[in-house]
């Protein structure tokens, strides 16, 4: 299994990262508080039952990152996100199933830092939950796909407020929109009927504006308006 991992960077060692899980399902959600207090890493400082209670936690308890499921009573994971990322300094990490893809985006945008499904091994959730407490965003690459074909029958507009369109030429908006749905630099040089060479030389312009890395970025950064 795949995981995209925008950027990892090795937290202090002397310091556990208090994660929280919210599931509405007790069997997942205890397993997950047990696999995760296995790795000397954490302190699972709380286990609840939806969106609601994980955000009355945050608010009153410092928590780094929240392992949310979507579907869940009372406030889901998509809401507990937007929440959680106005009102606390906690960062959501979505774990959730294939069933729940209609969620991405607006898992992403309203400040996910993270998606991945709970089939994956113990050690990928562990790396992903401290990549997020790092401040980068970890991507399981079938919700990456996900929101390439999302955004194939949207608009070719950036995210709305978020994103600060100044920096760049509209030739550089065009490229950025076709990389977040997902096309190749030969793709992108024919649908805009320039050289592979101009394009990589955009790209490259791209990245040096926003300090990113990679094309992977520039797609979060477009669907978000955040660089991480």
């Amino acid at each position: 299994m795949r995981i995209i991992e925008l950027r990892i960077t090795k937290g202090r060692a002397d310091v556990k990262i208090r994660v929280l899980v919210a599931d509405d399902n007790s069997f997942i959600r205890e397993g997950m508080r047990i696999i995760l207090q296995s790795f000397e890493d954490f302190e699972v400082v709380a286990a609840v039952e939806d969106g609601r209670e994980a955000v009355e936690y945050c608010l009153a308890h410092e928590v780094d990152v929240a392992l949310l499921d979507i579907r869940m009573p009372n406030m889901n994971g998509v809401e507990a996100t937007k929440r959680l990322t106005e009102e606390t300094g906690t960062r959501p990490l979505i774990l959730t199933t294939f069933d729940d893809d209609e969620y991405i985006l607006d898992a992403i945008r309203y400040g996910a830092r993270g998606y991945l499904l709970k089939n994956n091994d113990p050690e990928h959730i562990r790396d992903a939950i401290k990549s997020v407490y790092c401040g980068h965003f970890v991507l399981q690459e079938v919700a990456l796909d996900k929101l390439k074909s999302t955004m194939d029958g949207a608009p070719s507009s950036p995210a709305g407020s978020l994103f600060d369109r100044s920096p760049f030429t509209e030739r550089e908006l065009a490229v950025m929109a076709l990389i977040a749905k997902g096309y190749s630099n030969k793709e992108i040089s024919k649908e805009l009927f320039i050289s592979e060479g101009t394009t990589a030389n955009y790209i490259t312009s791209i990245l040096s504006k926003t300090m990113l890395e990679h094309r992977t970025q520039i797609a979060i950064y477009y669907l978000t308006g955040k660089v991480r």
